[in-house]
């Protein structure tokens, strides 16, 4: 086997990426921004590499990939591991659960925190095609890792994407929460499908319009735009309606300062019973704490008076908001509820009332691609920058 140092340069996907005793580790935030807004919720997510990968190409038949992963991990609910997902001239072939890694282990009926340290992670893809082809090795979505070692059976090399490059804010669900493996969100579905390379800005409970986040959008290079926004403005209760329309316009007006004419797609909640009508704060069901599924829902006796924001209320102001800049002819709304509405409630229920399954993510991917990459799409016909 041929060890092949870990450089930058393999990385795609990432704002940076820090040296660390072990390797390296990607951020999807630039420091600057952990600098001036060192949230713990936001910098627990900003470190977690959704839509991160290590890009080669190879003739290589076996390619092994070591990590030091860290987690959270809560005391009395299991929660899946990330997983490392080999992808091979697009096509998605193999998936490898992370074992061992550091823990940081959180008690939620006391608050109390433990750090459980342990071993690197190393993952072997075998038996793969013969010739030269192009490997991405997904980093998890839902665990943050230092990349420590890359060898294989043959020399790999850099390369640099084609693919239009796609930038996506959003929440949780963009992040992939809920979703089995890192390539398995529905950004990472939709962008295989529609050919792009992913820049992934979602981050769990942190996508609030944040200003410094759209500067993070207007100066990284892109060909296309997407922003999804809602749930985590109503779950934080952090804004009430006179303030989230603003917001929602200066954040797009930051963006178009850096991409004035690059198709931009504004994207409103997805379905999500417990917020359809009730206000946040959301909270964590204390009844399923210990139990196989932590499940979530709105805080009681919350109401809409004084402009409080529910899913239903932001989508009519999106839709507003859309019209009222109809100068911009790039600019896209698609309804969230299109992606995943109240039918699909039905036939794929949310199974801890706020994040999709798998299947879902998988079919909100597919939905997604269709509308913004297939015939007459927004984002159809795209060439690379």
């Amino acid at each position: 086997m041929i060890d092949t140092p870990v450089t930058p340069d393999l990385l795609h996907g990432a704002a940076e990426v820090e040296t660390t005793d072990r390797g390296l580790r990607p951020h999807r935030l630039p420091a600057w921004v952990r600098r001036q807004f060192p949230d713990g919720q936001l910098l627990g997510m900003e470190v977690q590499p959704a839509g991160v990968r290590l890009e080669v190409a190879t003739t290589a038949r076996t390619l092994e990939v070591v990590v030091h992963p860290q987690r959270i991990a809560y005391v009395g609910a299991e929660r899946p591991r990330g997983a490392l997902d080999l992808v091979v001239d697009g096509v998605l072939v193999a998936s490898d659960v992370l074992t061992g890694g550091d823990a940081v282990e959180v008690d939620l009926r006391t608050g109390a925190t433990a750090f459980v340290p342990g071993e690197a992670h190393t993952a072997t893809f075998a038996d793969l095609p013969a010739g030269e082809k192009r490997l991405e090795v997904w980093l998890p979505h839902n665990e943050q890792v230092e990349v420590v070692g890359l060898r294989a059976d043959a020399p790999v090399r850099a390369v640099a994407s084609t693919r239009p490059r796609w930038v996506h804010y959003g929440s949780s669900i963009s992040q992939g929460s809920n979703a089995a493996t890192p390539a398995g969100t529905w950004p990472a579905v939709a962008a295989r499908l529609g050919g792009a390379d992913l820049r992934n800005l979602g981050f769990g409970g942190s996508a609030v319009v944040d200003p410094f986040v759209a500067r993070v959008v207007r100066d990284t290079p892109a060909d296309l735009i997407s922003v999804k926004v809602g749930i985590n403005v109503v779950n934080l209760d952090a804004m009430r309606l006179r303030a989230f329309v603003p917001a929602v316009h200066g954040f797009l007006d930051t963006i178009r300062d850096g991409h004035p004419d690059v198709p931009l797609v504004l994207v409103s909640p997805l379905f999500c019973g417990i917020h359809e009508d009730a206000p946040g704060p959301g909270v964590i069901d204390p009844a399923s704490i210990g139990t196989d599924q932590i499940r979530f829902g709105a805080a009681e006796g919350a109401d809409l008076a004084h402009g409080r924001l529910t899913l239903r209320v932001i989508r009519e102001a999106l839709a507003d908001l859309v019209e009222r800049r109809a100068d911009d002819p790039h600019l896209h709304l698609l309804d969230g509820l299109g992606l995943y509405g109240a039918a699909d409630a039905e036939t794929h229920p949310l199974p801890d009332a706020l994040h999709p399954d798998p299947a879902t993510h998988r079919l909100i991917g597919e939905r997604f691609a269709g509308w913004a990459f297939g015939a007459g799409g927004a984002f159809a016909g795209t060439p690379a920058g």
